[in-house]
C-alpha cells in the first residue's frame, strides 16, 4: 500500500487546463482571475466583500491588523488551536488568553469563553478568535450574541470550514456570511476543502474593514484615482497578494466544492458507522442537524489505557505501515513560545491525550479506508 495522509489535494484536468489558460494572459500576478475568484466565491458565501491572499495566516494578520490590534489590547482564542492566531497576535504585542475547549468537540465554547474572562478578571476585551475545529460551526450565534456583550471583535478562524453552514431562524448560513462575525478568514492550502495551492480568503460585510485590509495586503498602498502610479500609503502593509495562477486553480476547485464535501461526507460517516459497535474505546463526535460540516477532518478520540497502549505506540505503529495520522492539535501552551504556565486546562488536555485525524479526502480510495479501519482495530484488539 502507498503512505496515506490524513488529508491531500485532488487536482484534474479542468483544474490543469484553467491554470494552463491563466499563464498564457499578459497578467500572471493578481489580475482577471483574482477578481474572478473572488467574485465567485463572495456570491458562494453571500458576502458583501471577499478578499484572497497569500495564506490563511496572511488573512488572519490582516483581519487583526484591519481591527487596530495594539499592544496590550486583550483576545481571547482557545486552547487547541493552530499556532498561527497566538503567534500573530504575540507579534502585535497583544495580551493572550487562553480559552479551555469542550473535551469532545476540541473547541472553545461560550461557556469556556466566559470561564475565561472571570478567572482572568478581563475587564476589556479587543477581540476574541473562534476556530471551528475539522469544519463543525458551533455556537456561532451564541458567540456573535457574546460579542455584543462584551462590544468587541469577533473573527472566524474558518480555516477548517469553507462550505460549512449553520442554521439560525430556520434558515442556514455559510460559514464566511458574516452574518454573525465581523471577520471571516479562511485557508486554501491542499489538504483544505479546496484549494489554490496555497492561499487565503478575508470575508466581511464591513466596508470599512475591507478598504483597511485590501490596502494592507498590498503594502499599504492607496493609488491616486487618476494616477495609477502616484499612490499614498497612511498605514505599514505587506505584500499579502495571491496571483492569478492561484486563483486560476481555485476558480476550478469551487465549482467541485459540493462534490468534495459530499465525498469527505462519506469517508466520516463510514468511520463512523465501523466503530460504532467499539464505542466505548473509539468515540466520533456526533453533531446535530443544526450545522453543516465541511468535513475537512475525522476526528476520534480512543481510549488508549482502557487498550493497555498510548497514543505514541499507536502512531508509530501506522507510520511504519505508511499510514500517518495527525495531531489537530498539540495545545498552544505547551509550546516554549507560551509564556504561562499556571493556567490548567483540563478538557484540552484530556481532548489532546485522546485524539488524533484519520485519513480523509476526496479521492481516498475506500478500500484503503476499509483496511485503515481493520488496522485500527487489530492495533486495538477490537476484532
Amino acid at each position: 500500500m502507498k503512505s496515506v495522509f490524513y488529508g491531500r489535494h485532488y487536482v484534474d484536468k479542468k483544474d490543469i487546463k484553467l491554470v494552463s489558460k491563466a499563464l498564457t494572459k499578459n497578467l500572471i500576478t493578481t489580475g482577471e482571475y483574482v477578481k474572478k475568484f473572488e467574485k465567485s466565491l463572495k456570491n458562494y458565501l453571500k458576502s458583501k466583500y471577499i478578499l484572497s491572499c497569500s495564506s490563511g495566516t496572511a488573512a488572519i494578520h490582516l483581519a487583526l491588523m484591519a481591527i487596530n490590534l495594539k499592544r496590550n489590547d486583550v483576545i481571547v482564542m482557545p486552547a487547541i488551536n493552530f499556532i498561527a492566531s497566538y503567534n500573530l497576535s504575540s507579534y502585535m504585542g497583544a495580551k493572550i488568553y487562553l480559552a479551555d475547549v469542550d473535551a469532545v468537540t476540541g473547541q472553545m465554547t461560550p461557556k469556556t469563553l466566559i470561564e475565561c474572562i472571570k478567572k482572568n478578571n478581563i475587564k476589556k476585551i479587543k477581540a476574541f478568535i473562534t476556530m471551528y475545529l475539522g469544519g463543525y460551526p458551533e455556537n456561532i450565534v451564541e458567540f456573535y450574541k457574546l460579542k455584543k456583550k462584551f462590544n468587541c471583535f469577533l473573527i472566524e478562524d474558518a480555516c477548517h470550514a469553507l462550505g460549512a453552514k449553520y442554521k439560525h431562524k430556520n434558515k442556514f448560513f455559510s460559514v464566511g456570511s458574516c452574518q454573525h462575525s465581523d471577520i471571516s478568514t479562511f485557508s486554501l492550502h491542499p489538504v483544505k476543502t479546496i484549494t489554490t495551492g496555497e492561499g487565503g480568503v478575508v470575508s466581511t460585510n464591513n466596508l470599512s474593514l475591507y478598504k483597511k485590509i485590501k490596502y494592507l495586503r498590498s503594502h499599504g498602498i492607496i493609488r491616486d484615482k487618476f494616477f495609477y502610479w502616484k499612490y499614498q500609503i497612511n498605514q505599514i502593509g505587506f505584500n499579502y497578494r495571491i496571483s492569478d495562477i492561484n486563483c486560476a486553480l481555485g476558480l476550478s476547485q469551487l465549482k467541485k466544492i459540493t462534490k468534495f464535501i459530499d465525498y469527505r461526507k462519506k469517508i466520516f460517516n463510514f468511520y463512523k458507522k465501523e466503530f460504532k459497535e467499539h464505542s466505548k474505546v473509539i468515540k466520533v463526535p456526533t453533531y446535530d442537524n443544526n450545522i453543516k460540516p465541511s468535513y475537512h477532518l475525522s476526528i476520534i478520540s480512543i481510549n488508549f489505557k482502557k487498550c493497555k497502549t498510548t497514543k505514541d505506540k499507536f502512531l508509530k505503529f501506522f507510520e511504519k505501515n505508511k499510514i500517518f495520522f495527525q495531531y489537530h492539535y498539540i495545545p498552544i501552551y505547551k509550546f516554549k513560545v507560551f509564556n504561562s504556565k499556571k493556567t490548567k486546562y483540563q478538557n484540552s488536555e484530556k481532548y489532546y491525550k485522546n485524539t488524533l485525524s484519520l485519513p480523509i479526502y476526496y479521492n481516498l480510495n475506500f478500500e484503503i479506508q476499509k483496511k485503515i479501519i481493520k488496522k485500527i482495530k487489530t492495533f486495538l484488539r477490537l476484532n
